[in-house]
């Protein structure tokens, strides 16, 4: 068994770096399609809470930051419009999730079957924690893209440089955004199921995580724009 600490510090590699591959193959397409991958995982994975860097900490929080650097990838490389899109294309991925995961319960399993009471055990939460994810990921994304795109007109018209400061606006935007994201996917979640004391410290320690996957992806993101200037992107 690895440790958590590695396994967390290793998802954040592993996913950085699937998004990035996903965009020099496929381009647009890509970051797409890893929209959808990282929502639905992301709202699968949730379900685990693990101890880690000294924190109680739920899982998922990796999976989830993911989105906010495909949102500011597109935005820096391809336009507000793509980046918006991919929001929606993520909330389409949460409710269809939904619909299908429930109605596979209701199906009556077979003698022989073996899977439909861990399949129950996983989905049977799903409705609430989707809503709270679809709320907090709606909100907190949407604001994400607006006030990324707002920090970035406020550098250039200070500076005269549109590539300037991507750092400033990839940070400030995602860091905000996940404030929003955190208090509204916790307390939707998990009031009720864990005492306040719990939740405080699961808010406390996602958005811990939150600080270092946003510092982290910077330069996943300073990486995706060269890729973009170098013409190494795929066809969308």
């Amino acid at each position: 068994m690895f440790p958590n600490e590695l396994l967390l510090a290793g998802s954040v590699i592993l996913i950085y770096g699937a998004v990035l591959v996903a965009y020099r193959l496929f381009g647009r397409t890509g970051l797409y399609a890893m929209t959808a991958i990282s929502t639905i995982l992301a709202n699968i994975e949730v379900l685990m809470i693990v101890d880690g860097f000294s924190m109680e900490q739920t899982l998922g929080n990796v999976m989830f930051a993911s989105t906010y650097l495909i949102t500011d990838i597109l935005g820096e490389n391809e336009g507000k419009e793509y980046a918006t899109k991919a929001v929606w294309l993520g909330v389409f991925s949460s409710v269809a999730m939904l619909l299908f995961s429930q109605y596979w319960l209701l199906y009556t399993p077979a003698a022989t079957d073996w899977a439909t009471p861990h399949i129950h055990a996983i989905f049977a939460t799903t409705p609430r924690l989707l809503f709270a994810s679809f709320t907090g990921y709606v909100i907190s994304q949407r604001f994400d893209v607006w006030l990324y795109h707002r920090i970035w007109k406020a550098t250039t018209d200070k500076t005269g440089n549109h590539t300037a400061y991507l750092w400033l606006r990839n940070n400030g935007a995602t860091l905000v955004a996940q404030v929003i994201n955190t208090v509204l996917f916790t307390t939707i979640a998990f009031a009720g199921w864990y005492n306040t004391k719990t939740l405080l410290s699961i808010m406390l320690s996602s958005y811990v995580i939150y600080i270092f996957t946003s510092l982290l992806d910077t330069p996943a993101v300073y990486f995706a724009r060269k890729m973009k200037q170098k013409g190494w992107v795929g066809k969308p």
